[in-house]
């Protein structure tokens, strides 16, 4: 045996040299396996990685980077093109920062169409503005499903605000969650700049009582402003009213929602129906079973009517998948939510068939496409036809291919028109704070931040959802609320336009000295 293996391994001086090289070979193959075993390859993109090996991708990118989300990569390439005609030194950066891995399919669909509206707001900044200055750079900042790596993100834009990216605000902040909350706090503690897309919570906002995120701006109203514009639209009676609440802790759009309600409620006969949400708000749980209680509780009450909805929106689709099997088909019953509704209408676990039985679903939404059509009427306060059509003309040419495609839209959950009128903001805020000269100054953070209270009256925002008048804490002032109800269809009917004060703001839009 070995003199065989001498003469096929060591014979020669070639077969030695051969040998010598296999040897060499396998040994270099298990120490960078070894290696790779021990180090494994975490990158992903420029700017983006993972936490561990077999994570989602996290961190930040403008270079067409899609985070392994296939709908986003048409969108993401039109923005890749648009970043690269900008030259140094010419443009302040503008971060989206979202939960762009989502497995949820409604956020991701929340995501897609958030990301589009930036894009087509930092498109109408470079190229329809008079060639005002700066030009607008944006990026994609991924924290992770369930914003769980919220902290890897928001440490890499606090970095990006002084190297040569000139970060300058961070918009998008989509969720009213604890995690969501975390990351506010650190970034405006940081001194940046903030504009929420479609965070509602009242928790997650300044105010008279205090201002918890020096420099957060928001383009949605409150929840608490949400229960207003509907209980104006709906003019419901207390004591025919039930209100239905998640009690899971650590969700702030759900407890906001909850005691916004509640305060409309003060004098309703009903004790509250309670549920509590699995900690993945997303998952399906056991919450059906209890809505098949409380759906037989709102059978045994005499005279109840609505039903106020404080919770997310798979909840929110399993209650009224129960409503539609409940025994009292002869009542009618009209359940009113928060702007969560907005996700139903692509929810292909709902039963239709709950619609055509006697129930009826309302919900305050964000941004709506039919609230600012142009019906050849005169304009109203509040919003202008003239300011949607600007982005609907945006949408019609991002289709050709200078500078699209971006992928399919659907504007009836107003996701994209929201995050476009944010970036709007955001644009409007670093150009006001921009010292003029021959040569370009990008302002500081805090002069950015020193804008909010300043867009109101003739330099309030005239968004595709509505005037943005920002009041001294950066909350929207009685900004309009779109009353959308579902219809049997599926389809998200536009009903008409509440607002939280009861009527449209005057033409000044200036927030009351009380602010």
């Amino acid at each position: 045996m070995t003199d065989w293996l001498r003469r096929v391994f060591w014979f020669t001086p070639l077969r030695k040299g051969l040998t010598v090289l296999l040897v060499l070979a396998v040994v270099a193959g298990l120490s960078y396996g070894g290696y790779r075993i021990a180090n494994p390859d975490l990158s992903c993109s420029e700017g983006v990685a993972r936490p561990k090996e077999g994570a989602e991708c996290v961190g930040v990118s403008g270079d067409g980077y899609a985070f392994e989300v296939p709908a986003l990569k048409q969108v993401t390439d039109a923005i890749k093109r648009e970043n690269e005609k900008l030259k140094a030194g010419e443009y302040a950066t503008v971060a989206v920062m979202l939960p762009i891995t989502s497995t949820d399919r409604g956020m991701r669909t929340k995501v897609l169409h958030e990301v589009q509206g930036a894009f087509l707001q930092q498109y109408a900044a470079n190229h329809d503005s008079n060639e005002q200055m700066p030009k607008i750079r944006l990026v994609l900042a991924n924290t992770g499903k369930g914003n769980q790596h919220w902290r890897t993100t928001v440490e890499q834009l606090k970095r990006m605000v002084n190297g040569p990216d000139k970060l300058r605000a961070v918009s998008g902040i989509a969720t009213s969650s604890a995690e969501t909350k975390d990351a506010v706090k650190e970034l405006t503690g940081a001194g940046i700049p903030v504009i929420g897309t479609t965070i509602t919570a009242d928790d997650i906002a300044n105010g008279p009582d205090g201002d918890p995120y020096p420099g957060l701006a928001r383009v949605s109203p409150t929840n608490r402003d949400e229960a207003r514009a509907i209980a104006d639209f709906g003019k419901v009676e207390a004591k025919k009213a039930v209100l239905v609440q998640d009690t899971r802790p650590g969700d702030h759009y759900t407890a906001t929602l909850k005691q916004a309600f509640a305060d409309l409620l003060t004098d309703a006969p009903h004790e509250p129906r309670l549920f509590t949400s699995p900690p993945d708000a997303t998952a399906e749980g056991t919450t059906p079973n209890t809505f098949r209680q409380i759906a037989l509780l709102l059978c045994g009450t005499r005279d109840a009517d609505t039903v106020f909805f404080a919770g997310r929106h798979t909840q929110l689709r399993q209650f009224v998948n129960a409503l539609g099997q409940r025994p009292c088909v002869h009542r009618q019953f009209t359940v009113l939510t928060g702007d969560e509704g907005s996700y139903l209408g692509a929810d292909d676990k709902l039963d239709d068939t709950a619609l055509t039985r006697k129930v009826s679903v309302r919900y305050a939404s964000l941004a709506h496409p039919d609230a600012w059509k142009d019906s050849g009427a005169a304009p109203r306060t509040g919003g202008s036809p003239a300011a949607y059509k600007t982005f609907t003309d945006l949408l019609t040419k991002a289709a050709a291919p200078d500078i699209g495609p971006i992928g399919k839209t659907s504007l009836s959950d107003g996701q994209a028109i929201i995050a476009y009128d944010a970036m709007a903001v955001a644009v409007q805020g670093i150009r006001e704070a921009t010292v003029g000269g021959e040569k370009l100054e990008l302002p500081d953070i805090g002069d950015v931040v020193a804008q909010w209270p300043q867009m109101k009256g003739p330099l309030k925002v005239e968004g595709a959802s509505g005037w943005i008048c920002l009041d001294n804490h950066g909350n929207p002032y009685n900004k309009a609320v779109p009353i959308v109800e579902l219809a049997p269809d599926g389809t998200q009917r536009f009903v008409e336009i509440a607002w939280p004060d009861g009527d449209p703001p005057a033409q000044d839009c200036l927030p009351p000295g009380a602010s």
